[in-house]
């Protein structure tokens, strides 16, 4: 069993020398009221692992959850979340909600689809208990990140897992068929069969901020590839370069260069931000959509100030007489 909770504060050495502390931190407490229910931070143990989005720490696997159904499963999406998952570099758990909606045959296609992916998966369904208690014993006495766009049942997977969680279930909107946001903050809820499950909020499109040149790596049936293999050019990055060994047919193909465009112009941007001596600035239009523009030069078309309009004057009053 766990000790009592305790409210703990940092010590300020852990501000001074800039020590954050992440949720799924191990830390040392030092002075502990217990009957106060309150601590002292004095130290944060090295991490295994950490994310950012979410911001936790020693995460071991990522359990990313989609829905076979209602909302219907998007491969694009998908595809981005494995992306964004495998990214982390810590293992990834495929999991498909609502598995009661579609028949077997369906289930199989959609199973030998993504094991061509490089993704075992877990069909369940959480209304009708199918499949939970398998994946119960994949999270045993494991750090994991639930993770997956909103309305495939994130909440009501918790709320089955850990009945006293009382998590907030939103409905999936019939119109766009998304769920609403039902989860605002990171926090880690303890596990019947031990070991601790994260919920993170619920977004629709993950981020691609990788570096164009790690992006292949995120793609398993890409890493087999070169596993066997490798490229004629260091820096190839798998689109029209003669001896490429991972261009061909591969259902995901698509995927990847569309996602190696928006890794490029993130970097261009990147760039960009980082180069004073840039042309072009990015400008952001109506509806969220960006484009770069020429930089007009700023002392061009600066206005003069009344003080260096009336010495202008005064020397051509000078030369006047």
């Amino acid at each position: 069993p766990y000790p009592p909770l305790l409210l703990c504060t940092r010590r300020t050495r852990l501000k001074k020398i800039g020590q954050q502390v992440m949720v799924g931190d191990r830390v040392v407490v030092e002075e502990p009221d217990w009957s106060g229910g309150r601590g002292a931070i004095a130290f944060v143990l090295p991490r295994n692992s950490e994310l950012d989005r979410p911001a936790i720490a020693n995460v071991n696997q990522i359990l990313l959850v989609f829905a076979v159904a209602d909302p219907p499963l998007e491969p694009y999406q998908l595809s981005r979340f494995l992306i964004k998952a495998e990214s982390t570099g810590v293992d990834v758990v495929l999991c498909l909600n609502k598995g009661d909606l579609v028949s077997t045959q369906e289930q199989s296609e959609i199973s030998s689809r993504l094991l061509g992916w490089g993704y075992q998966t877990l069909f369940m369904s959480v209304n009708n208990n199918i499949n939970i208690d398998k994946l119960a014993y994949q999270l045993q006495d494991k750090i994991t990140v639930l993770a997956g766009p909103s309305g495939v049942g994130k909440s009501s997977l918790i709320n089955t897992l850990i009945p006293d969680a009382h998590l907030r279930v939103g409905e999936v909107s019939g119109k766009l068929f998304r769920g609403r946001h039902t989860t605002r903050h990171v926090e880690l809820f303890e596990l019947p069969l031990g070991g601790f499950l994260a919920d993170t909020p619920g977004f629709n499109q993950p981020d691609i901020d990788c570096s164009p040149e790690e992006l292949i790596r995120y793609f398993p049936e890409a890493r087999q590839k070169l596993a066997v293999d490798s490229c004629r050019f260091n820096d190839c990055l798998h689109r029209d370069e003669p001896g490429c060994v991972v261009r061909g047919e591969w259902e995901r193909y698509e995927h990847y260069l569309e996602f190696l465009e928006q890794a490029i112009a993130r970097q261009t941007q990147i760039n960009q931000q980082a180069d004073p001596e840039s042309t072009q600035k990015l400008k952001t239009k109506g509806k969220g959509q960006t484009q770069y523009e020429p930089k007009l030069e700023s002392k061009k078309y600066r206005q003069k100030s009344r003080r260096t309009q009336l010495q202008e004057l005064q020397e051509l009053y000078k030369d006047d007489e």
